[in-house]
């Protein structure tokens, strides 16, 4: 094989690369969003893939697909978490783990993201806080046995 058809072959391979390395980055503004919302209802969510130059945004199929999935769909949930939601996140962190998707879906219009994000910060410092006072109960309760 020549050097250039070399040089070719190379330049052919990282296009797709080059591409993705020159997204936009930053905090997305309210037109890219806009526009979004626009090309998913006439194109629909299922292509992703295309969906972003459709839109006419610099932006990845990845990085339209989560700002749609976790912020910008109409299916979403919005406002605050109630405590029937608080303790059934807690009861499934408890049996599932760190399987966000999977706790989401059993909370209808709430992300896997949101459900994540809600637990590592508002229920971690709460369930410490009882983890610590039931397990110091229970080093009295062995201490007087």
């Amino acid at each position: 094989m020549s050097s250039e058809n070399q040089d070719s072959t190379a330049r052919e391979l990282t296009k797709p690369f080059e591409a993705a390395m020159n997204k936009r980055k930053e905090r997305w503004t309210a037109q890219e969003e806009q526009k979004l919302a626009e090309a998913l209802a006439v194109h629909g969510a299922q292509k992703w893939t295309s969906i972003a130059s459709k839109a006419g945004i610099n932006r990845s199929c990845k990085s339209c697909r989560l700002r749609w999935m976790n912020f910008l769909s109409p299916k979403i949930k919005r406002g605050n978490i109630s405590d029937q939601e608080e303790d059934l996140i807690i009861r499934l962190h408890k049996h599932l783990g760190n399987r966000w998707s999977l706790i989401a879906g059993r909370l209808p219009g709430r992300t896997d993201m949101e459900i994540k994000n809600y637990r590592n910060t508002h229920l971690s410092k709460k369930i410490d806080k009882q983890s610590s006072n039931g397990s110091s109960s229970t080093r009295q309760i062995s201490i007087v046995d």
